[in-house]
């Protein structure tokens, strides 16, 4: 009877019905000791593999809060999906470049694609979280127990949890959206509810809808969920406020889940991402509170040197900065932390800097330099600190040549990028500001005379003895040392390791002979090169120039040779050298005026220093550049400074309106918020209009006077150059040639910049040609040639000019207009150049003003 019971039950087991007709006595405990024990087991295996693999990167914006460390079964699958979250966020945080949220990676090669069958079997190969989320589907399909629309087996809860979480993990979140309203649909009364609606913000968080996630999130804060529910939501609704952008909901969030969180990682890790936080909002003092919270309960290595630097480097400056260094200093020669030493002496260097104390702080980074690598960022940092320092004093090669050492071991992509770009500007700064140096050098040279000269170079020789008198005896230090090695073997040698082989491995497992390999070849050549630079093949080649000194570099760049010559210590040789020619000279000043243009520029451009920009620019305007550079130098200065800094652009405007009034770059002087470059006055645009109508209908002498009357009225408006070429125009209709070509040469003369104005060059090349013009009558009509007249060329663009009458001889009549004509009256056409950057230079007014009589 017993076997038979016993067969009975296995049976009704495992026959498949219906849901609504299965026991929910017998599928609970078949639920977990089956299907749903393997999707658990499966999802610890990933987050296992990821926990080994996961290494924080403190150079991010933010790090992530949570770690795995183990995965509790059974009922407390809370802090299990906490585990797994954070997993997660481990192994995508390599991949992100900038912010919080990157997007989980794709674990099964695409977002749409299911790894499990109808029947929710894996398909075969599927990774642990496909297998998790086949797990689940199967447990659910095979164990699921309703009635009247509730789930009565309550291990199915458990089952879409899993399944929740391994669609979030794999970047489904909509799909894990579906199996989390089954939930809220089935199991409402179910008291772990508030754990999927956790996951629910989580995946709405996951697209990007930060209202609704912050909705469900706030909503359990305020339904009082247990204390176990709450640690979880405080880390996940701190870290959906960071991605939100929200810093500051984000900080009072990190308060709550640092005081709820016992675990002391975990506070740890709440208590270093709380300081990034504030350190972004700019509250230093908060932050190192935080950042000290961080060290004091971290229990890992990595983590304790990483939170003291952090606490370097909020430094306020106002503390016990002695104090400090001393304890850096102290601890950075203890047990293991000695390994670390490059990384402590960056510490001091940021906290020396903020102590206001920056020739110790470059002692620091130097010393950093020194020690052996922990941490090649820090080293692309400590060089780049370095290289700060130069460009602050202006020195563009030195800081060039330490941004390019920074370049070549940082390893976090978005400093790389940044600092490239920062690279790239000062070479182009620094080819600017050395041609200035250079060509500033010849021209005051050109300036003196003989006596001048040769005190000048006699002294320079002097100088030059010394230094070569020096470099001959530490020659001769080292002739003595031929043959012995004298290297000192200091942490950044590649050969300074305690290993017996003669040549380090690099990683590579290497047999028999050393270049052999030539893997390990190539990654022995890249790391010598790294540590020494380019090196001569010769002997004491650790004695040898690494490279070119930086003070050879500059001697390069200002042209002076550093092959030494005979006639070196002879005045008369530099003499001979500097130039003469009033043409060289002139060109010596033009090419030095254009570069102190772009220097400016790139000044503001580049690194947005505008009282530096603003001062070289000033500094090329008082030595009276040519008028072209003039006038984009003014510009400049207003444009970028009549906003915040109206009295440094002042001087610029007064120049622009009092010795270019009639230009493009005044007018933008003197109204620079209009719409338009070009604007004139609504009463002035009105005159002209009826002038113009008045030379149409052919009434000259009314036309001029209407003109001269606005001329007098509004000498310095913007449509005075117009006024005036409208007035040429009717003098030649009324006065003849001779006097329209009279002020045409003044209009060209006053306003040689203007369009105008080159209109006014155009005709004067027609006017005074030495072509003949066919004869017309008063009609404009052609007449018989005379016979001794040549036969005038065919030009659609020359004016013709009436001979045959008298009266009309000089005059320009009808049909010499309808290629040639005056400006018509202006329009909002014709007043729309506006800059589009404040950098921009103004653009001609050729593209909006006719070259005829048309009425624009």
């Amino acid at each position: 009877m017993f076997l038979l019971v016993i067969c009975l039950i296995a049976s009704c087991a495992t026959k498949t019905k219906k849901p609504e007709q299965r026991s929910k006595l017998l599928k609970g405990f078949s639920t977990y000791y089956n299907t749903l024990f393997n999707a658990k087991d499966a999802l610890n295996s990933e987050f296992t593999a990821r926990d080994k693999g996961h290494k924080d990167n403190f150079y991010a914006p933010y790090i992530p809060i949570l770690t795995f460390e183990e995965q509790p079964l059974g009922s407390d699958l809370g802090q299990s999906a906490a585990f797994a979250e954070n997993s997660m966020k481990m192994a995508e945080v390599a991949n992100r470049p900038s912010g919080r949220n990157s997007g989980i990676p794709n674990m099964s090669g695409g977002p749409g694609s299911d790894p499990s069958n109808a029947d929710g079997t894996q398909v075969k190969g599927a990774t642990t979280l496909e297998i998790a989320e086949a797990k689940a589907l199967k447990a659910i399909n095979k164990y699921s127990v309703t009635r009247n629309g509730e789930e009565k087996n309550k291990q199915i809860f458990d089952a879409y949890i899993i399944l929740a979480q391994s669609r979030i993990y794999r970047n489904k979140p909509l799909e894990a959206l579906d199996a989390l309203n089954y939930v809220f649909a089935h199991m409402k009364d179910d008291k772990r509810v508030p754990l999927a609606r956790i996951y629910q913000g989580v995946a709405y968080d996951k697209i990007k809808d930060y209202h609704r996630a912050h909705e469900i999130f706030a909503k359990l804060k305020s339904d009082g969920i247990n204390k176990t529910y709450s640690k979880l939501l405080s880390i996940y609704y701190a870290e959906s406020l960071l991605d939100a952008g929200k810093k500051e909901d984000a900080a009072k969030e990190l308060d709550l889940a640092f005081e709820l969180n016992s675990n002391r990682k975990l506070k740890s890790r709440i208590a270093y991402l709380r300081g990034q936080v504030l350190e972004n909002l700019g509250q230093n003092d908060k932050a190192r509170e935080s950042y000290t919270a961080a060290y004091k309960y971290s229990n890992d290595f990595e983590f304790e040197v990483k939170s003291q630097i952090a606490i370097a480097k909020t430094f306020n400056g106002k503390g016990d900065y002695n104090g400090a260094k001393h304890y850096l200093e102290g601890i950075s020669k203890k047990g293991t932390y000695g390994s670390r030493k490059n990384e402590f002496y960056y510490a001091l260097g940021l906290m020396a800097n903020k102590a206001g104390k920056q020739d110790e702080a470059q002692q620091f980074f130097r010393k950093s330099l020194f020690e052996k690598v922990s941490d090649p960022q820090i080293r692309g940092l400590a060089y780049y600190e370095i290289g700060k320092s130069y460009l602050e004093k202006n020195d563009y090669i030195g800081a060039g040549i330490y941004y390019d050492s920074a370049l070549t071991v940082m390893t976090y992509e978005p400093s790389k990028i940044l600092l490239k770009d920062q690279s790239a500007y000062i070479k182009k700064i620094s080819k600017n500001y050395y041609l200035i140096k250079k060509n500033d050098s010849i021209l005051s040279l050109a300036k003196m005379d003989n006596a001048q000269r040769t005190d000048f170079f006699s002294k320079y020789i002097a100088k030059l003895k010394i230094k070569e008198e020096k470099e001959e005896q530490e020659r001769k230090r080292l002739e003595r040392n031929k043959g012995f090695d004298t290297g000192d073997y200091n942490a950044n040698s590649i050969f300074a390791n305690n290993s017996s082989s003669a040549f380090e491995d690099f990683g590579v497992t290497t047999k028999g002979f050393y270049f052999n390999n030539t893997g390990t070849v190539s990654k022995g050549t890249s790391s010598f090169k790294q540590v020494w630079g380019e090196r001569a093949l010769s002997d004491n080649w650790r004695f040898s120039k690494k490279m070119a000194s930086i003070e050879d570099m500059k001697s390069e760049a200002l042209g002076v040779t550093a092959a030494p010559n005979p006639r070196r210590f002879e005045p008369a040789y530099y003499i001979e050298q500097i130039p003469t020619n009033q043409e060289r000279l002139s060109q010596l000043k033009k090419d030095r005026d254009t570069a102190s243009l772009g220097l400016g520029i790139m000044y503001q451009n580049y690194f947005t220093n505008t009282p530096l920009a603003t001062k070289t620019l000033y500094d090329l305007v008082d030595v009276k550049p040519e008028e072209k550079v003039m006038l984009q130098a003014l510009y400049e200065i207003f444009a970028m400074n009549y906003e915040k800094t109206p009295q440094a652009a002042e001087r610029a405007k007064q120049i622009l309106l009092a010795d270019y009034p009639y230009t493009s770059y005044a007018e933008f002087a003197r109204n620079p918020k209009n719409n338009s470059f070009v604007k004139s006055t609504e009463d002035v645009e009105n005159e002209y209009k009826r002038a113009y109508a008045l030379y149409e209908s052919e009434k000259f002498t009314e036309s001029k006077e209407v003109i001269d009357q606005t001329i007098q009225k509004y000498p310095k408006d913007a449509l005075v150059p117009k006024l005036y070429l409208l007035n040429a125009f009717n003098t030649g209709k009324a006065s003849g040639k001779e006097v329209m070509i009279l002020q045409l040469e003044q209009i060209a003369l006053n306003y040689s910049k203007t369009p105008e104005g080159i209109r006014a060059k155009e005709m004067l090349n027609y006017l005074k040609s030495d072509l003949s013009f066919q004869a017309t009558d008063n009609k404009g009509n052609t007449l018989p040639q005379q016979p001794n007249s040549p036969t005038p060329p065919v030009s659609k663009n020359i004016p013709q000019m009436a001979n045959g009458d008298i009266n009309n001889q000089n005059k320009v009549k009808e049909t010499d207009f309808k290629q040639v004509q005056p400006m018509q009256p202006p329009t909002s056409a014709n007043m729309s150049n506006t800059p589009q950057q404040k950098t921009d230079k103004p653009k001609s007014r050729n593209k909006n003003m006719p070259d005829g009589p048309q009425k624009q």
